[in-house]
């Protein structure tokens, strides 16, 4: 019998197919489904979540920038903002490093709130330099945009995530998290802090979170809650939601006290990440 020379291509192997707009829903799929793996294969708990602007410098980058700026006569002003906001660089770096440490010594068999950042440059990564160099594994969560976010060389190399649809990297952030630090940052920092303010609000996270807002010469000038009290479109204790700090010290004494009473609090028997999702949502 002679050999067809037409070979029918799997579905699951048909690139074209895959990539098109009937397939959406599979890729959505595999941006839960391909995560949650890798969260269960390595046994990852929870996560301290921190977010802020792609745009800060380390405090050696931005210095080396206003020597530059000083030896060739460019934007000076700009570049010494640039120095003076490294310090929120180099304060997510030492308190990412300090959560590491102290995650590491609780006695679980399980990874407890693991580092996880945006997984691109900037703050998000400090957050990973900072676990890393506490040896600690460490979470990034990168997205495919336009203008091309590259990932940071620190984070940990089987937890580096790639998403396409920004709804789902969201929700990553989100669930697993115990604890948000908010450093100051743009349109996605304030998209993000928003909606999960806005998940907490409405009970959609039931989970208790600890949020900070860092920072509180930036967000004191950025972004005024009070108003929204005054004016009535928010509930006075809502602004209990999250606590604005300004030290890594004190940041760092909040969060461990909150999820130290949050551990005292668990249940001794937890069920495993899947279970978990089929009947607690976001």
């Amino acid at each position: 019998m002679e050999e067809s020379r037409f070979r029918a291509v799997k579905a699951y192997k048909n690139p074209a197919f895959l990539n098109s707009v009937p397939a959406r829903g599979l890729r959505i799929l595999s941006e839960y489904h391909e995560p949650l793996s890798r969260f269960e294969e390595l046994r990852i708990r929870d996560t301290i979540v921190m977010f802020g602007s792609s745009r800060i410098q380390s405090r050696e980058e931005a210095q080396r920038k206003l020597e530059e700026a000083q030896n060739n006569g460019s934007d000076v002003q700009a570049a010494k903002r640039r120095l003076e906001m490294s310090r929120y660089y180099e304060d997510t770096r030492e308190l990412a490093f300090r959560l590491t440490e102290w995650s590491k010594s609780l006695e679980d068999t399980d990874r407890r709130f693991v580092i996880c950042s945006g997984g691109g440059p900037g703050i998000m990564e400090a957050a990973n330099r900072g676990a890393s160099e506490a040896r600690g594994e460490n979470i990034g969560l990168n997205i495919s945009i336009p203008f091309e976010q590259n990932e940071n060389p620190y984070i940990t190399r089987r937890l580096a995530f790639e998403f396409h649809y920004f709804f789902m990297r969201k929700y990553w952030f989100a669930y697993l998290a115990k604890a948000f630090v908010i450093m100051p940052g743009g349109f996605g920092t304030l998209d993000e802090l928003m909606e999960i303010l806005t998940l907490i609000q409405t009970g959609k996270i039931r989970k208790k979170c600890a949020l900070v807002l860092y920072g509180t010469g930036y967000w004191d000038e950025v972004l005024s809650m009070r108003p929204l009290v005054e004016y009535g479109t928010i509930d006075p204790a809502d602004l209990n939601l999250f606590h604005r700090s300004n030290s890594v010290d004190d940041t760092y004494e909040y969060i461990t006290k909150a999820l130290t009473e949050m551990i005292e609090h668990e249940s001794s028997k937890r069920p495993p990440i899947e279970a978990e999702i089929s009947s607690e949502r976001t």
